[in-house]
């Protein structure tokens, strides 16, 4: 008896190696996926602005970037004892102005490097609602706990969307012409824009990213999709029933390295995942002799490929 229905993939050409590099925008779903592929210890940027929810956030950070834009103070404001920044999220915000400036500037110069080598950029899109500030008519990124009175509500159409995406995917090509792009929609519940609302912003992407996928070196990842209509079942979600449970978030990565990453990676993750085991591990005798020999092991296991792959830093490795 099959209980489910499961959306037929096969695997993409491009695919991800431990030499390719990667650059990850846009919601909190792709610090899902990043955090796996820094789990695994993949080369890559993600979010450098934080979280960005909607295609013209996306857009206008990889613009920043481009232009080799400088930001000064009259980028930033204050409010709620911290100063915060249109362009980006409220984990770049802090009590200097000083600081966020030289943060910001930061950024702009690390995602630049990464456009510029990277091979593959990973997007995925959250929503199609954004926000405009009423004082200047600019869609902001991030609204940073502002009155609601100082903004207007606006759903991009299917049309915006898709000239939102065909000028990201120009100007990478403008310092990277080779890049692979991968889009994905969020199967995130935008439930605070209500529940008609959310699936309608969700069809404006999904229209939006099928009309510019037809073009070489960009594709789709159906990870909204594969919530939706396999994982159609609310155990599936966290407690607060919007976001993807763990168990979600493995099946979908699964999936994503059944299509995207290639096999002769997989055995290279085994090992990244029994040294991440390892370092976890805690042992009841510390001093023992056991635990030294196992220790001697994970060393030996971690020399052996850090040789092969110089670029992996487990010292700062992440549980």
């Amino acid at each position: 008896m099959n209980l489910l229905t499961k959306i037929s993939l096969s695997k993409s050409q491009n695919q991800i190696d431990y030499s390719s590099q990667l650059l990850l925008l846009g919601s909190c779903f792709s610090e899902n996926i990043g955090a796996k592929l820094e789990y695994y210890k993949f080369q890559g940027l993600q979010n450098p602005f934080g979280i960005l929810f909607h295609p013209l956030a996306i857009e206008k950070v990889i613009q920043r970037a481009v232009q080799e834009y400088v930001y000064t103070e009259d980028d930033v404001f204050f409010l709620n004892e911290q100063w915060h920044c249109f362009d980006a999220h409220s984990e770049l915000s802090n009590p200097s102005k000083e600081k966020i400036i030289s943060d910001l500037n930061l950024e702009v110069e690390q995602t630049l490097v990464q456009l510029k080598q990277t091979s593959h950029v990973i997007i995925t899109l959250g929503t199609a609602w954004v926000y405009l500030n009423t004082l200047n008519a600019q869609v902001v990124a991030n609204c940073h706990k502002v009155p609601q009175k100082d903004f207007t509500k606006e759903l991009l159409s299917v049309s915006k969307v898709k000239e939102s995406l065909q000028c990201i995917i120009a100007l990478v090509k403008s310092v990277n012409p080779e890049v692979q792009f991968i889009f994905t929609v969020s199967p995130v519940r935008h439930l605070k824009d209500g529940f008609v609302e959310n699936q309608l912003s969700k069809a404006h992407l999904i229209s939006a990213i099928h009309q510019v996928i037809d073009s070489d070196g960009i594709s789709y990842f159906p990870s909204y999709e594969i919530m939706i209509d396999e994982l159609r079942d609310y155990r599936f979600y966290a407690k607060d029933m919007i976001h993807p449970s763990e168990i979600a978030i493995e099946y979908i990565w699964e999936k994503f390295v059944e299509v995207w990453i290639d096999e002769t990676s997989n055995g290279v993750m085994k090992k990244v995942d029994e040294i991440k085991r390892g370092l976890q591990h805690r042992a009841f005798n510390p001093e023992g002799e056991a635990h030294q020999k196992f220790l001697k092991s994970l060393t030996h296991k971690i020399a052996y490929i850090q040789n092969a792959y110089p670029f992996m830093d487990f010292k700062t490795s992440k549980a």
